[in-house]
């Protein structure tokens, strides 16, 4: 079976952000912001009762916790591609002077932990949980949408082996928009303010376009300045298979090859020579003016797909772990799931110009000058 490569091109080139200096030129000039700093605190915590509530309402949900740390030798954290850049943080627990130790990891993502947790809180068919996941990123670029801090509604549900197709996925995706678009008209009724007729609203349907559509409206353009400009005609759409090569060769982005099915071939519902169960949504950012990406979500791999990917991607070896071996031995179930970005989604709902007017976390002194000098208060 064919290797997988990644064209890095894909994440470099176009409006791809990668210094400073391109950062203070992006963000808005002229900026101010619709609520203060009270009116954003009380926004943020409506809205994230909100859309927890509905998501759980729609979805068939159940709120639950989850870790903050897992065990190093589970195999249960997210590495978030599949070509080693991005790593999670880990530590030694001596423990009893280090007679009985641990070495654990700070979670990326709460992605496989959830799949686990599934069978934990005894989901049925069409039942699942739904979290409040915080994580630690320690390797992207920190700009105006990206943090090393990164808070997700992380929910899982269990499904049949039916339902394993793209039909369901887009089922999915639109009781997910449904609450976002909800959740975007009850800030408004809350903040009048939020009604601002340069900042147009969430459209009410979002557009569903395969990566490979995409590859061939823009064959010429790498894949952040396609998703630029589909934006432009479609200011919300979701993205369905990300991690299968496209006909250039490549995928539309890197991901990892144990949790979201990328491989599943689906022709016989698209009518093209297509492949994946996945997808993100993307929406139009009226205030920085730029692609803005919501969630990532998908149906999970079975025991075949997972097998293939691993074997795609040189990581057979990863189904030592436990957490690979209970899909193998098929000790837990089908299921299909994601995450919503928080500070991601109320940067957008509240017309937010920076990631840091709504969460808490560290950025470097260069960063917080120019959002000083741009007149965005960054939270400390």
């Amino acid at each position: 079976m064919a290797t997988l490569t990644y064209d890095k091109r894909a994440d470099l080139a176009g409006p791809g952000i990668g210094n400073y200096t391109d950062l203070e030129k992006i963000l808005p000039a002229n900026y101010k912001s619709l609520l203060d700093r009270r009116e954003t605190q009380q926004a943020v915590f409506h809205v994230k009762r909100y859309i927890a509530d509905n998501l759980c309402k729609e979805l068939n949900l159940m709120m639950v916790e989850v870790p903050l740390i897992v065990d190093a030798e589970s195999g249960v954290n997210d590495m978030l591609d599949r070509d080693g850049s991005r790593t999670p943080i880990g530590f030694h627990i001596s423990n009893d002077r280090d007679q009985h130790p641990m070495d654990a990891q700070v979670v990326q993502a709460a992605t496989k932990w959830k799949r686990m947790a599934l069978k934990q809180f005894a989901c049925k068919t069409g039942e699942g949980i739904c979290t409040d996941m915080r994580a630690v990123r320690k390797d992207y670029f920190l700009d105006h949408d990206h943090s090393a801090y990164v808070d997700q509604w992380d929910w899982e549900r269990v499904i049949t082996a039916e339902q394993r197709n793209v039909a369901f996925l887009k089922e999915i995706v639109r009781r997910i928009w449904k609450v976002l678009v909800g959740a975007e008209k009850y800030a408004q009724e809350l903040f009048p303010a939020l009604k601002d007729p340069r900042f147009p609203n969430l459209p009410e349907e979002l557009m569903f376009l395969h990566a490979e559509e995409i590859l061939e409206m823009y064959p010429d353009l790498p894949r952040k300045q396609r998703e630029t400009e589909i934006l432009q005609k479609y200011p919300a759409i979701f993205i369905i298979g990300i991690g299968w090569a496209l006909k250039d060769g490549y995928p539309h982005e890197n991901r990892a090859a144990d949790y979201d099915d990328w491989i599943t071939d689906t022709h016989k519902e698209t009518g093209k020579d297509t492949h994946g169960l996945n997808g993100d949504i993307l929406v139009w950012n009226p205030v920085t003016k730029r692609r803005h990406e919501l969630t990532s979500m998908g149906v999970r791999v079975n025991a075949d797909t997972l097998h293939m990917q691993l074997e795609m991607s040189n990581l057979l070896d990863n189904l030592k772990f436990p957490y690979h071996q209970a899909i193998v031995r098929n000790q837990i179930p089908l299921s299909v799931g994601g995450g919503i970005g928080q500070s991601r989604t109320l940067m957008l709902l509240l017309r937010k110009a920076h990631l840091g007017e709504v969460s808490v976390t560290v950025w470097p002194k260069v960063l917080k000058d120019i959002c000083a000098k741009k007149s965005i208060f960054v939270l400390e």
